[in-house]
C-alpha cells in the first residue's frame, strides 16, 4: 500500500513512517521543512513537500496514495480554536481526494473526546462531546461530514504518546515546572491523564489502515489512567524540584493555557482497539520514561 502521511516529520509521524516501510508499504510523506527532508527520505519514504496550509497540495498527495494518515495539526495552543478549524478544512480537502473510491483515511482526535462518562474511562463507542465543549471534537466532526460523503474514514484518538523526549501535553507542562520552579499538581492530584509509547501508537496506525474499516474508531491507549501527581512526582524526582498541591484557583498561574486540561479525569480505555486489531502495547509506561527523561531537552 502506497500512504500518503501528513505530520511524517513529527514525534508520531516519524515512527509511523519508520512503521510503514518496516511492513513493506510504501510512504509518501508530506514535508514543509527543507531541513527535515533529508531525514524523512532516509527513512526510504518519498518526500512531498507542501503543508497544511496548502489545501490544493493536499488533494494532490492524497490523489497519489492508497490510503491517508493524518497526523499533522498545528500545537500553538494560543490559537487552538483556529487551528481545530484548519483541521476541518484539511480533512475535508483529504476526504475530496479520496471521495469515490474505498480507499482509506485515519483521522486523529484524542480520547477526551469520549470522556463522556464521569469517573469511567472513556470508550470508543461512547457517545462524544461536540466542539461546543472541547474543539478537538472538530476532527471529529469532519470525519463524520465527509464520511456521510461515501470516504471511507476512520478515527484514532490519542492519550498522551511518550518516550524520554515528547510526552504530549506534559512536555509543555515540564517547561511549565521548570518556569515556575515548581512541579504542581491540582488538589489530590488523582485525575487521571491515559498514556501510550510511541512506538506502540505507531505501530495501531500501521493497524488501523490495514484493516480500512469503515467508521472505526480506535484507542490507542496502553495506560487507562496515570495520575497526575505521579506525573508531578517523577518530574520532580527527574529535575530535582520540588512537589506541591495547588487549589483550582491557582492553575491559571502556573499551567497557564494548559490549566484547562491539568485538573481533568481524562481515563481511557483501548479495550475494544486491542480486539479488533490485535494491537497489544509493548513499550514503556509513562513513568518510566519520565524517569529517563532527558534533562537537557527538558
Amino acid at each position: 500500500m502506497r500512504v500518503f502521511v501528513t505530520g511524517a516529520t513529527g514525534n508520531i509521524g516519524s515512527n509511523v513512517v519508520k512503521e510503514l516501510i518496516a511492513a513493506g508499504h510504501q510512504v509518501l510523506g508530506l514535508c514543509r521543512s527543507t531541513d527535515k527532508a533529508a531525514a524523512l527520505a532516509a527513512t526510504g519514504a518519498e518526500v512531498y513537500h507542501g503543508s497544511i496550509e496548502d489545501l490544493d497540495s493536499l488533494k494532490v498527495g492524497a490523489a497519489q496514495a492508497d490510503g491517508v494518515i493524518h497526523l499533522a495539526f498545528n500545537h500553538d495552543f494560543s490559537r487552538f480554536v483556529a487551528n481545530c478549524e484548519d483541521d476541518r478544512r484539511v480533512i475535508k480537502a483529504l476526504g475530496a481526494a479520496l471521495a469515490g473510491s474505498d480507499r482509506p483515511l485515519i483521522v486523529t482526535s484524542g480520547t477526551p473526546i469520549a470522556n463522556t462518562v464521569p469517573g469511567q474511562p472513556a470508550k470508543e463507542d461512547n457517545a462524544t462531546v461536540g466542539s461546543d465543549t472541547h474543539p478537538r471534537a472538530i476532527s471529529e466532526e469532519a470525519a463524520a461530514a465527509v464520511a456521510a460523503n461515501g470516504v471511507n474514514v476512520s478515527m484514532v484518538r490519542l492519550p498522551q504518546v511518550h518516550d524520554p523526549v515528547t510526552q504530549g501535553l506534559i512536555t509543555p507542562a515540564i517547561k511549565m515546572y521548570r518556569e515556575k520552579g515548581v512541579c504542581a499538581y491540582i488538589g489530590d492530584g488523582l485525575n487521571r491523564w491515559p498514556a501510550a509509547h510511541v512506538l506502540d501508537v505507531a505501530r495501531l496506525y500501521r493497524l488501523a489502515i490495514e484493516k480500512a474499516e469503515p467508521n472505526a474508531k480506535y484507542h490507542a491507549v496502553a495506560e487507562e489512567g496515570v495520575p497526575m501527581r505521579e506525573i508531578a512526582e517523577a518530574i520532580g524526582q527527574r529535575l530535582k524540584l520540588p512537589v506541591r498541591s495547588i487549589a483550582p484557583d491557582e492553575a491559571q498561574t502556573i499551567f497557564g493555557w494548559l490549566a484547562m486540561f491539568a485538573g481533568h479525569d481524562m481515563p481511557a480505555s483501548s479495550a475494544q482497539t486491542r480486539q479488533k486489531l490485535g494491537w497489544e502495547p509493548a513499550g514503556p509506561g509513562l513513568i518510566t520514561d519520565l524517569e529517563q527523561l532527558r534533562v537537557a531537552d527538558a
